[in-house]
């Protein structure tokens, strides 16, 4: 039946080039004009898409959340509520504390770096390390006080932490607009999960209904995982660099907090900036962040990792790194950190549906 129509279409398609050719083309045209103006304003709305996309993955990573308090006792709606209420307190607390911390250690670290640097150079063992090293030493060191004391390295570092925009303004805009849209996701979720599927055929809905419903809360213990993850080594970066006496420490777990959301190679690269600036603090200091990081990724690969993920997706570390690569060259650093969520989904997908249906052919 299904043949038969395809043929008819192609039929009459025909029909319509030979005989009437110029409205054929005209047709065509308008076609093609339409693709390339949804395109255009598709481009236009990135932003906008962008953050929908990212109050919607912050939606689907509080949800499990969500689910905890339900498990506790509380009815959802209450549990709705106490995440929202969630929400706005954090919010307030990075409007009143985080934000003026934040430039309060940006223009500490302006005037201290280059003061340790110049400390580090005085050093007696400097000049034997760097003569050892062929001058590798005094590069390095030299870069990092170029970059400290550039005040486009600080615009930058702002920009990727906040996410989204090219000035603190924009990415402060951003940031409450996306927060408002997980507020009111979080508040219809469910409502607006009932309808998405009420656009499936209704004799596979209930099958549609059952695959996206795993699928939505194993994606859900992933990115809640993530965040948990990355919590927990912002934290222990914080004791760590305030116990070695490592200037700008609040600034470099909260940065810590972000890089490490991206698994595998995020704990890494904090680990390395940590023991850079530590070694620039002090020899022992940056010996003592080294081991105590590399001692901290074991804890994280072999204990954390495997109890707070729990039951949730495993996204390969090839993957990780190609979506980390892809999405950060698209979007900057949320690009990164949306691409391997959507990666997991894709394999979850896979796991799911895909596997399952070639197993039964």
């Amino acid at each position: 039946m299904g043949s038969a129509r395809q043929a008819e279409v192609a039929r009459e398609s025909d029909s319509i080039l030979r005989r009437r050719p110029l409205l054929f083309g005209y047709l065509v045209t308008l076609g093609a004009i339409g693709a390339v103006v949804t395109g255009l304003m598709l481009y236009g709305l990135r932003s906008i898409l962008f953050s929908v996309f990212l109050a919607l993955f912050a939606t689907v990573g509080l949800d499990p959340l969500i689910r905890w308090f339900q498990r506790r006792g509380m009815k959802r709606a209450w549990a709705i509520v106490t995440v929202i209420l969630i929400i706005v307190a954090v919010l307030v607390g990075i409007l009143w504390v985080v934000v003026p911390l934040i430039v309060q250690q940006i223009a500490f670290l302006a005037t201290a770096v280059p003061h340790e640097i110049a400390v580090l150079r005085s050093e007696g063992w400097y000049d034997t390390v760097n003569e050892a090293t062929n001058g590798v030493l005094a590069e390095v060191v030299g870069w990092i006080s170029q970059q400290v004391q550039d005040p486009a390295t600080w615009a930058t570092i702002g920009n990727g932490l906040v996410g989204f925009g090219l000035s603190v303004l924009n990415a402060a805009t951003t940031g409450f607009f996306i927060a408002i849209l997980t507020i009111y996701f979080i508040a219809s979720y469910d409502s607006t999960k009932q309808a998405a599927y009420r656009l499936v055929r209704r004799s596979n809905r209930d099958r549609f209904e059952g695959y996206a419903e795993r699928i939505l809360q194993n994606f859900g213990k992933y990115l809640s995982g993530m965040v948990i993850l990355a919590f927990c080594n912002a934290v222990y970066s914080l004791i760590l660099l305030l116990a070695t006496g490592v200037p700008g420490a609040f600034l470099i777990a909260l940065a810590a907090f972000f890089i490490t959301l991206i698994p595998l190679i995020g704990t890494v690269l904090t680990t390395i900036v940590m023991s850079i600036l530590a070694f620039i603090h002090s020899p022992v200091s940056g010996v003592v962040v080294l081991v105590l990081m590399l001692v901290y990724m074991q804890v994280e690969a072999y204990i954390l990792t495997p109890r707070v993920m729990g039951k949730a997706v495993q996204v390969p570390g090839s993957v990780v790194l190609i979506s980390a690569l892809a999405g950060s060259t698209l979007f900057g650093l949320p690009g990164a950190l949306v691409a391997i969520p959507i990666s997991a989904g894709i394999i979850l997908i896979i796991k799911e549906i895909v596997m399952p249906r070639k197993e039964r052919s």
